[in-house]
């Protein structure tokens, strides 16, 4: 049970479950959060470091680059992201930032020395 209720207060923070559901589309970096979130670096940055210390998203270092996926094991979080995206249009705030996606590779081009990098 008490990996339930770590999970509802995870999801209880909105960068948190803003950044579960863009996870959810697929893997980005810090810089891509940062830009399609519209929120500062350090930001994002603690809430990924959070999540990745629950195990709900992985990291990735690719040359300069740390990617963050998804970790898909838990089924609860699955259900629930599925079920969001689903319903996707009663959540604008969610659909902006899936909209957000598209501008991925402006935002990668965008990082600044250090940006992306694990924190």
């Amino acid at each position: 049970m008490n990996q339930l209720t770590s999970l509802f207060k995870i999801l209880s923070d909105e960068t948190r479950l803003r950044i579960l559901f863009l996870l959810y589309q697929e893997e980005l970096c810090v810089c891509q959060l940062t830009g399609i979130l519209k929120m500062p670096q350090p930001k994002i940055s603690k809430s990924l470091s959070k999540l990745r210390d629950l195990g709900l998203v992985s990291d990735d270092r690719r040359e300069k680059f740390v990617y963050y996926s998804l970790k898909r094991e838990s089924k609860a979080l699955m259900k629930i992201l599925e079920d969001l995206d689903q319903d996707i249009f009663s959540y604008p705030v969610l659909l902006e930032d899936r909209k957000g996606l598209e501008n991925k590779e402006y935002f990668l081009s965008q990082c600044g020395p250090g940006e992306c990098e694990e924190g």
